[in-house]
């Protein structure tokens, strides 16, 4: 008898992390239902932009016109297959920037029933997830970066001029693992200023030689304004990943124009100067 016992406790035992895990999960049966049929397609609409999308069926294709948008549509050959309505055809999962979402998605060949063409990705919808290398997501930055532009802008950090264009650093920001760089353009010339690249480098900040110059770029992550040309004034917000560097070098923020006069801009940005960054 004692066996017995010890032996139902040993298979207990071996059988509770699999009903711990199931717990722990999400079930099929839980996520929400939707519904697509072959004539129009779907769009999921995301609150973040979106990272990672699987599609669990090969009936379904997908593609992100924008990048917080995807748009699902049946195969024109894999209509004729489902003929019965309400084909269950697999899970979509979404990834955006600190969210999973997953839903059911369904077949129905009835013109009439009351489908959603358009899909909002809610709260209820998601779970939380923590993605490497990503503290702020893309709304966060829109919104600090708002902050920032609400601000006056001050006496500058930094400051040059060169061709009837000035361009000043108004401050910076820390927030997260990122740098949130202020910078305002001042063109005081009767010649609209079209923007080319605005580029970041880290450099020796004294060159000896020009075969010698160590140069590395860094990309924004973000920035709040997309904008081509200006006439006379011109500010925006860059988000940059936290970078350090010795003293001998520089952060050299560059504006380049599309004209073939090509003015060029170079700001200094010391070390130092990222150091002093005010904290959000």
């Amino acid at each position: 008898m004692k066996k017995i016992i010890f032996f139902l406790m040993a298979i207990l035992c071996a059988c509770h992390p699999l009903f711990a895990q199931q717990n722990n999960g999400v079930s099929r049966a839980d996520l929400p239902n939707i519904f697509i049929t072959g004539a129009s397609p779907i769009h999921f609409i995301s609150p973040q932009p979106i990272q990672y999308v699987d599609i669990s069926s090969h009936a379904v294709v997908g593609d992100m016109p924008i990048k917080n948008l995807l748009r699902l549509k049946m195969l024109p050959d894999s209509v004729p297959v489902f003929v019965d309505p309400g084909v269950y055809l697999g899970v979509v999962t979404i990834v955006g920037e600190s969210f999973i979402a997953q839903y059911n998605l369904h077949y129905i060949n009835n013109p009439t029933f009351p489908y959603l063409s358009q899909v909002n990705v809610l709260p209820e919808h998601t779970n939380p997830l923590d993605i490497p290398g990503m503290s702020l997501t893309s709304s966060e930055m829109k919104s600090y970066a708002l902050r920032i532009m609400g601000q006056s802008r001050g006496r500058p950090k930094r400051s040059t001029s060169d061709f009837g264009i000035k361009v000043q650093l108004n401050n910076v920001y820390t927030a997260g693992d990122y740098i949130f760089l202020d910078i305002s353009y001042f063109n005081s010339t009767n010649l609209s200023y079209q923007i080319d690249e605005q580029r970041f480098k880290i450099e020796d900040k004294k060159i000896a030689k020009a075969t010698n110059v160590q140069s590395i770029e860094i990309r924004p992550v973000w920035q709040l304004n997309n904008a081509t040309t200006f006439k006379k004034r011109y500010r925006n917000v860059y988000v940059l990943k936290k970078a350090t560097f010795p003293g001998s070098k520089v952060l050299n923020i560059e504006l380049t124009e599309k004209q073939l006069s090509g003015r060029l801009l170079t700001l200094q940005l010391k070390y130092g100067d990222i150091l002093k960054a005010d904290i959000f």
